[in-house]
């Protein structure tokens, strides 16, 4: 796989980057608790506390992408995958999805994780990407080294790492996207 676009999958009578953390914490939780109730969709599946610990780990990555000469706008990212991920199409009812290419990516504004945040936040082993928020450049390097989850990894069978995740922290790349639904 050679796949360096940015995927942001979404439910498609919602539209793109909708993003729970944008919210105040009650109208937050006051959402995901409709999803879960709804229980449509992978989202459902989320744990009463899942907003808190949301919200320790968005600032967690906020601060290391800062201390790797991030220039967050943004204090919680918008989430996308590096590469096509077609199980996260399962997480919908009626999936879509948009694409940014590597290019529009700028450096300064974007973060990677090996695997989604949540995982690779929390998940307790030895692996050396736990833990960790990757520049561009960096993630060229694990990609190179550890390969594609979404290729050596794609029933899930072989540890959290399903996709590898892209933070965006700047609004002004993905209004483009948004406003077209």
């Amino acid at each position: 796989m050679t796949d360096l676009n940015a995927y942001h999958y979404f439910e498609k009578r919602v539209g793109p980057f909708r993003n729970l953390s944008s919210l105040s914490e009650q109208d937050a939780e006051a959402v995901a608790q409709h999803i879960r109730q709804e229980g449509r969709n992978f989202a459902s599946q989320r744990s009463a506390d899942y907003m808190m610990i949301r919200r320790e780990l968005e600032r967690k990555a906020y601060e290391q992408f800062i201390s790797k000469g991030g220039k967050p706008t943004n204090r919680y990212p918008h989430y996308m995958t590096l590469g096509a991920c077609t199980w996260l199409e399962s997480w919908y009812t009626e999936p879509d999805w948009v694409t940014i290419s590597w290019e529009d990516l700028p450096d300064d504004s974007v973060s990677f994780t090996y695997g989604d945040l949540f995982p690779t936040m929390r998940y307790m082993d030895d692996k050396p990407y736990r833990k960790q928020v990757y520049t561009k450049d960096e993630i060229l390097d694990i990609i190179h080294y550890y390969g594609w989850p979404q290729e050596w990894n794609q029933q899930g069978d072989l540890g959290p790492e399903r996709y590898i995740e892209v933070q965006v922290w700047n609004e002004s790349i993905i209004r483009p996207y948004r406003q077209r639904y």
